[in-house]
């Protein structure tokens, strides 16, 4: 392992130095005590602030820093912004940011100021509620000379302007009332007087190991609003389409006066912000006002918006409104394939979605959940990287996801987070991914130093549980088959979450006999022995599931029903070769549903076994279907939806990434050739 840090310390609060390490990680079902934890340290933004000398020589050369920060930072130099992330991670793979700040810097006395945040919540966006907080920083030269490390000589001061306004999504963030008089706004200023702030602590004893983060950061872009207006008391804003950020405000007024804010997706009927909204979020604000002459809002954390409305008090005045919209760097490469209009507004509606919504990994939703989902992430993901032609988040992908079986063999749902869940299919969707991104980049080096690893995934589902005839059943992990439920066609399986499937079922074996082909095919490119019989288990499968009269197959080894993904994910990964039959019988099916039964795992393979199986133009008729894609734009989708429509969910998000994936049928990659398994 590289060092990274040469005379850096981990810095912290007194508080935090002394706190006891929450120890958060778990199997699903297992039985978790959370009275043992220590969860009192919550929403805590912590300053950190130091003046360092920079003489003309060292201006000639390039001057980088390293940075991280638990859970977050951002960082400010000479009181420009200058950066923030890292991405997450495990303490022990925890990211680090390399940043060139050279274009910052001046001659003689420089500011460096950090703001860094702890949430203290269990959920998908951090490994937080660990009580673990703190940052660590070195600037050097390029002739390796260290002009600043972190130590106790460091100012610190928590940060008193921001206090909670609840909780939005599934505990995912705090909402901001932020106070422009606290005394710390402006810190990040040269001339701030920090001089009755106190000290940073060391923390001596900590088990973090560092890691250049190999991904790049996230960059900002300010957004104008598309439509301003005011009617009353209320500023209306419509910056044109849903972005990922937080809202940038200029404002002055009395001493006290509180402008509330409210940020939404969609409108209400009446045009007003439907900042209750439908995926579980109330955005709804404040920025208290100084009296100053004028007062600046800083939001730290960011939420997924279109729409905002400023109610104001009496002669409050507005001087600027925007969005800071964030998003991981993004170039289109690929070229739409298809000229029709109809192929070009869904290529632009995916396109968009992901050059906006991609933050520091491949977030599904990016207001409920913000969840680093490996299921949903393969399909989002891919997309994004076939249309750079960048496959560097992918790579971080399957190391972030391999790094939770410390936890499980099996892997855990979301990676680098507190949220402890388990869905079945997921770790088998990522080595099917996993074949597709060597096939794409023909990099068999990374792949098999993983090779084993990938294995050893497969290992603990036969050794936990296959049965005699190497099937899968028994499983204590959730196996969702499609989302949401009304979507699985009337699947007849119990496979709700929080209980072991007792039930052998059609779906989590089809993905399963199709990961092992997958790691087969992967292991004959890398001229390394097969890694399973998937003759054997496929003939098991046609045994078990087949049903003759019908030439199709059916959910469960104690049902006769036939549904949609008892079928699909079959096809897919060619478990149906034997069914003499089959296609006349499941094409009729698939012509009566069109996609109304797929969407976020079903519709992927659906389309990509009609295109490979020559079946291009009812593949090309799906796409463009009134149903799918077509439909989200008729209800104003600026992104792809979490489902074929804003009502077909109790709490659908309307900024959602899996769906992007429809631009993958609309731009050129040897699909035939990746899902052929023989």
């Amino acid at each position: 392992m590289e060092k990274i840090f040469r005379q850096a310390q981990w810095i912290t609060s007194a508080d935090f130095r002394d706190a006891p390490v929450n120890m958060l990680f778990h199997r699903q079902l297992e039985k978790t005590d959370r009275t043992k934890w220590d969860l009192s340290r919550q929403n805590e933004h912590i300053l950190f602030r130091k003046k360092f000398t920079v003489d003309a020589n060292t201006l000639r050369e390039r001057v980088k820093l390293f940075i991280t920060a638990d859970d977050y930072y951002k960082l400010y130099i000479n009181g420009q912004f200058a950066g923030m992330g890292p991405a997450p991670g495990y303490h022990f793979h925890y990211f680090c940011n390399e940043i060139d700040v050279t274009a910052f810097l001046r001659v003689g006395e420089n500011l460096l100021a950090v703001h860094t945040y702890y949430q203290g919540l269990i959920n998908r966006v951090w490994v937080s509620g660990d009580n673990r907080h703190g940052m660590i920083c070195e600037m050097e030269s390029s002739s390796n000379k260290v002009l600043l490390a972190s130590d106790d000589t460091f100012s610190l001061c928590k940060h008193s302007a921001y206090s909670s306004a609840g909780k939005a999504g599934y505990d995912t963030q705090y909402l901001e009332r932020y106070d422009a008089s606290a005394p710390e706004c402006g810190f990040e200023q040269p001339f701030f007087d920090d001089s009755a702030w106190g000290k940073a602590v060391i923390k001596d004893e900590t088990d973090y190991q560092f890691f250049l983060q190999t991904s790049s950061m996230v960059v900002r872009e300010e957004i104008f609003p598309a439509v301003k207006s005011r009617k009353g008391n209320c500023l209306f804003m419509d910056f044109g389409g849903i972005y990922v950020g937080s809202l940038a405000v200029t404002a002055s007024g009395k001493k006290g006066d509180c402008i509330t804010i409210r940020c939404g997706q969609e409108l209400n009927q009446d045009g007003t912000v439907r900042w209750q909204m439908r995926c579980n979020c109330k955005y709804q604000e404040y920025f208290i006002l100084s009296g100053k002459e004028q007062d600046t809002l800083d939001q730290f954390d960011f939420k997924s918006f279109r729409y905002a409305e400023l109610e104001l008090p009496e002669n409050v005045e507005i001087s600027s409104v925007s969005l800071l919209a964030r998003h991981y760097p993004f170039e289109l490469k690929a070229e739409l394939n298809r000229f029709d209009e109809r192929s070009r507004k869904i290529w632009k509606l995916c396109t968009e979605s992901l050059r906006w919504g991609v933050q520091e990994v491949i977030q599904d939703c990016m207001e409920r959940e913000k969840g680093y989902y490996l299921g949903d992430g393969c399909y989002s993901l891919f997309t994004f990287c076939l249309l750079t032609q960048d496959y560097t988040l992918m790579e971080k992908f399957f190391d972030d996801f391999l790094r939770t079986n410390f936890i499980n063999r099996g892997l855990m749902t979301c990676a680098n987070c507190s949220f402890m869940q388990e869905i079945a299919e997921y770790p088998l969707i990522m080595i099917t991914f996993a074949m597709v991104y060597l096939e794409m980049t023909g990099k068999r080096e990374f792949i098999r130093e993983r090779f084993e690893r990938f294995a050893d995934i497969l290992d603990f589902y036969r050794e936990e549980y296959a049965q005699e005839n190497g099937l899968l059943c028994n499983l204590d992990k959730w196996c969702v088959v499609e989302w949401p439920e009304p979507l699985r066609d009337g699947y007849d399986a119990d496979i709700r979450e929080g209980r072991v499937c007792t039930v052998m079922h059609n779906v989590i074996n089809a993905y399963y006999i199709g990961a092992v082909k997958c790691m087969n095919k992967m292991a004959s490119v890398l001229g390394l022995p097969p890694y399973g019989d998937a003759e054997k288990l496929t003939s098991a499968f046609y045994e078990v599931f087949y049903v003759p009269e019908k030439k199709l197959f059916r959910d469960s080894a104690q049902s006769s029903h036939i549904s949609m993904p008892g079928n699909v994910f079959a096809w897919f990964y060619g478990l149906t070769d034997r069914a003499e039959g089959f296609r006349e019988e499941m094409l009729p099916l698939i012509r009566n549903a069109r996609m109304s039964k797929s969407v976020l795992f079903e519709g992927f393979p659906l389309l990509a076994s009609l295109m490979r199986d020559g079946e291009e133009t009812l593949a090309f008729e799906l796409l463009t279907d009134d149903g799918a894609w077509m439909n989200m734009l008729e209800e104003g989708a600026s992104r792809t939806f979490e489902s074929w429509g804003a009502d077909w969910k109790w709490n659908t998000s309307l900024f959602h990434l899996t769906l992007t994936y429809g631009a993958l049928f609309l731009t050129d990659w040897p699909l035939k050739k990746i899902f052929t398994y023989k």
